[in-house]
Parts: C-alpha cells; sequence; structure tokens
C-alpha cells in the first residue's frame, strides 16, 4: 500500500504518511483544559452526499460497498483509538447481535492495527473505550463479549422509556441513564459524559445520532472522507439526518488531505472540520 498523500491545508501542499496521520491530531490533547468531553464524529460520503444505498431486501438501506475501502477504515480506527468513550445506537447493538456488526475498534482482531493496539496501552488507556449506546425504544440484548474487561456500556434513553426494557438491560449489565422527556437530548448526555471525566468521545454511529451532536451544539469536530464517486439511489442518506438545524451549525475548515491511491485510484478527500466559536 503506498503511504502517501498530499495535505492541501493548511498549506504549504506536502506529501505526508497516511499511516499515523489522526494520531497526529492528538485528540485527547484537545480535550486537556476543556473541563469537559471534546466530541468528533467520522463519516464517509460519495460526491453526490450518500453514505448508504437503498438494500437489496428493499428495506431501508444499507453500507455502501462501493465507498469502503482499507484506507479510510485505517483512520476511521485511528480516531476510534483514540477514545475514552465510543457513541453508537441501538442498530449497532442489535446488528451486533446477530452477527452482521463487529468490535467498533478493530485493535485485537486485526493484525494489521497491532501499532495503534499498542499506541493505546502505551498511553494507559483501558484495552477498549466504553459504549454509550443511544436508544428510545431499547430493543436490544447486551452481548456479554461487550461487557468484557471492566468495560462500560451505559445505554442513554428517556424517562418515557419502557421500564421493562430498562430492567432488562440492567439485568444484562449496561448502565441505563435517563437524558431526556421524549427523546435524547445532546446536551444532558455531554454533560453525564463530561461529568464521568471522560475526555474524548467518537461517534461512528449514523445520522440521527449527529443529528442529535450538531442540533445540541456539542459537536466538536467533524471528520469527512469523501469518495470520487457518484452512487445515486433512492431513499437518500446523508451524513446528517432531522429537522432543519436552526441556527445552521458553522463549521470551519481544519485540515485537507487528498488520497490519489484510493478507490483503485480515483482518488479521495480527507477533511476534518472544526465548530465555529
Amino acid at each position: 500500500m503506498n503511504d502517501k498523500i498530499l495535505q492541501l491545508y493548511p498549506a504549504p501542499c506536502h506529501e505526508v504518511s497516511l499511516r499515523g496521520l489522526y494520531l497526529e491530531h492528538h485528540l485527547r490533547l484537545q480535550a486537556e483544559g476543556l473541563d469537559r468531553v471534546f466530541v468528533c464524529a467520522n463519516f464517509i460520503s460519495s460526491l453526490d452526499g450518500r453514505i448508504a444505498v437503498p438494500d437489496t431486501s428493499g428495506k431501508g438501506v444499507t453500507l455502501a460497498e462501493a465507498i469502503t475501502n482499507p484506507r479510510d477504515w485505517r483512520l476511521f480506527q485511528e480516531l476510534a483509538v483514540q477514545a475514552d468513550i465510543l457513541i453508537t445506537s441501538g442498530r449497532y447493538l442489535r446488528e451486533y447481535t446477530k452477527g452482521a456488526k463487529q468490535e467498533i475498534l478493530q485493535i485485537y482482531d486485526d493484525p494489521q492495527f497491532e501499532d495503534l493496539r499498542d499506541w493505546r496501552l502505551s498511553k494507559g488507556i483501558s484495552p477498549q473505550p466504553d459504549l454509550a449506546v443511544i436508544s428510545n425504544r431499547l430493543d436490544f440484548d447486551i452481548p456479554l463479549t461487550l461487557l468484557e474487561g471492566d468495560r462500560s456500556l451505559l445505554v442513554y434513553t428517556t424517562k418515557s422509556a419502557n421500564p421493562e426494557q430498562i430492567q432488562r438491560l440492567k439485568a444484562q449489565g449496561a448502565e441505563v441513564l435517563f437524558a431526556g422527556e421524549e427523546s435524547v437530548d445532546g446536551q444532558e448526555l455531554f454533560d453525564h459524559m463530561s461529568e464521568l471525566g471522560y475526555q474524548t468521545a467518537y461517534s461512528g454511529a449514523g445520522p440521527k445520532v449527529l443529528h442529535l451532536l450538531a442540533s445540541s451544539g456539542v459537536l466538536d469536530r467533524l471528520y469527512l472522507t469523501i469518495a470520487n464517486r457518484l452512487l445515486g439511489g433512492e431513499p437518500y442518506a446523508s451524513i446528517l439526518e432531522g429537522p432543519l438545524l436552526n441556527p445552521p451549525l458553522g463549521l470551519q475548515l481544519n485540515t485537507l488531505y487528498f488520497d490519489p491511491y484510493g478507490i483503485e485510484g480515483l482518488g479521495q478527500l480527507f477533511a476534518s472540520y472544526d465548530r465555529a466559536r
């Protein structure tokens, strides 16, 4: 694998290494002195803004395999390895139980990420980040493998959630927390994670979770890979799903890289944006 990509911003343009690229963003240092959790999210999108395509079953959407690639996946892992807690959804737990999903941070399962495992252990961080699961319905089970190694699994739900579902998840080892009345409130989620002392939170969840973070004003940084392919398809699935943001959330470009070797030589852009202050 050719390791070289081009840094386009900040100027001047020059070659940098793909391996270790996002480790050099030092997410844990971003949180120092904030007295709160630093929240970032990550997506890969096609040129027409799609993150998923219609499922062959005719129901909903599924992962857009035409844009997923190992070079982007490497950077996904470099972000996840820096997190104290990973933000995900009930859908992830349902698919994990069915065997359709794997551990988010792959540093113990994939030999190509051994350097990231060593990096995390050298920092004295827990072997795996804790999990924050956002769910209103609580229609999933807690796989025992996700609780190994004294790992915490926090389920954030609403005060109107089904009491029987709450007790069932507690009995399976989850800590169930209220963060809103009828829907999960991003600010309450953020405040609780900050109170627990988490430094960095990383979301690899979908467009509804990104809307929750953006509309609550708690998103600090967005990472976006733009793959040089057009996909089409209906329904349209983009990085953000929910009501109009009013006011819109302003983002400022933090870094921009061009990877000429990704997507079978078509190329892709790796961008990161910071919330405007």
